[in-house]
């Protein structure tokens, strides 16, 4: 076989796996901010700098960083990500609430009522949130084109096989469905440290 037939077949063989499987992306903790958390934070009519996108479109990592405090802890130099929002939210993993000495239910970002507070500080500002601290539920977020090729409704949680170094299988991965997003599974650091996760792996949805 020579070097071009086997380039061809390689390639084929990529573009099947690609067909049948998922990319999956590991989130770590951060935070999303509402305009007036942002100006008091960082000072009246502050703009949030961006400085890298994000592979869901429309989203961006932020220059400024923030320390989280709760009342065992607190952690350091964590994110801002772009766009504000209308109500700030952040976003940490079940080790991290550990650190801090908090239990943040487990939900899918915008599902913030009924949830605990944080404080926030930057430098000598501070705020802090009556709620609005979650770890995020893993879920998929998918085009509706890859959603009918994969037979998944909005809200449909489905079993992902996480093809990775310590392969597992994670329940209750919910379906989120729109034209704006771009297909890929988003878990925490604390399930891509049980998988073994590395980045440009790939999931299977099982039925």
């Amino acid at each position: 076989m020579n070097t071009l037939n086997l380039m061809n077949i390689e390639a084929l063989a990529e573009q099947i796996v690609r067909r049948l499987t998922v990319e999956v992306e590991a989130s770590g903790r951060h935070v999303h901010l509402s305009r007036a958390h942002v100006e008091a934070l960082f000072g009246p009519g502050f703009q949030l700098t961006r400085v890298k996108d994000l592979s869901q479109p429309g989203q961006f990592v932020c220059a400024q960083r923030v320390t989280l405090e709760g009342p065992k802890g607190s952690i350091p130099n964590v994110v801002v990500l772009g766009p504000e929002r209308g109500e700030s939210q952040v976003e940490i993993s079940l080790t991290d609430g550990v650190a801090l000495g908090v239990i943040p239910p487990v939900r899918l970002s915008g599902d913030i009522q009924g949830t605990p507070g944080i404080t926030l500080r930057y430098g000598d500002r501070a705020v802090t949130l009556d709620h609005g601290l979650i770890a995020a539920k893993r879920h998929i977020h998918m085009t509706p084109e890859d959603a009918a090729r994969f037979g998944v409704e909005n809200g449909q949680e489905v079993r992902l096989r996480c093809l990775t170094g310590r392969p597992l299988v994670f329940e209750g991965v919910e379906a989120r469905i729109s034209p704006q997003f771009k297909t890929a599974v988003h878990i925490d650091y604390d399930e891509a440290n049980a998988c073994g996760f590395q980045k440009g792996d790939r999931g299977l949805i099982l039925p």
